[in-house]
């Protein structure tokens, strides 16, 4: 048995809907992303999970807390899990973004906003440390945002970060799931909004668990 962890990004606030970056900016889910965060809650709670964490933004906490509600769970606040800052961009439109910085939005760079490596280390890091406090066959749930979780699970995976793009965002309410193998963590489902599946396959000799 391994230990799992559930990374759930928070539902939609409006400014997803005008394309605005986020960042550090504490914008609270609007009325769709309430109802997400409940219909994910009611999903999640089937796995029966052993402990949450969330970043100390609103709209990462409000989805965690909707999860805490179905389980019965305190939720935990970790303000490394935050997103990724973006500095001079948050608030603004990506149509605003490259029209000003279209150097830097190519790059997707953003002036006085965090570097990819940085968001990655410090989100992979909160991920272990919180793992750590979970049973070796045990589910944590980690609630935080699309960069800030993309990032963190392609440094925990150990993939070399000119390879990080090659990891798709997630939707509002999806979540990844990760277990944590022989030979170190391993993404067993992506941007995922149903529960897992069980996986038999001649690939390798371990079989997932629902």
């Amino acid at each position: 048995m391994s230990r799992r962890v559930v990374c759930l990004r928070h539902g939609q606030t409006l400014w997803n809907v005008e394309r605005r970056f986020q960042g550090h900016t504490d914008i609270p889910l609007d009325e769709t992303g309430v109802a997400q965060a409940a219909r994910a809650a009611s999903l999640l709670a089937y796995l029966r999970p052993d402990m949450i964490v969330s970043s100390d933004l609103q709209r990462a906490l409000h989805t965690a807390r909707a999860l805490g509600g179905a389980t019965g769970l305190d939720v935990a606040v970790d303000k490394e899990l935050r997103e990724r800052g973006g500095g001079e961009w948050e608030g603004l439109t990506r149509e605003q973004i490259s029209e000003r910085w279209p150097r830097e939005f190519a790059a997707w760079e953003a002036p006085g906003g965090e570097d990819v490596a940085d968001v990655a280390e410090r989100v992979s890091a909160a991920i272990r440390r919180w793992a750590a406090q979970v049973e070796p066959d045990g589910l944590l749930v980690v609630v935080s945002h699309g960069a800030a979780i993309r990032l963190g699970i392609a440094k925990l995976m150990g993939l070399p970060q000119e390879h990080w793009p090659a990891l798709g965002g997630l939707g509002n309410c999806s979540w990844s799931v990760l277990e944590e193998g022989r030979k170190g963590w391993r993404l067993m489902e992506h941007n995922a909004g149903t529960l897992p599946e069980p996986v038999q396959s001649d690939d390798s000799p371990e079989a997932t668990r629902t």
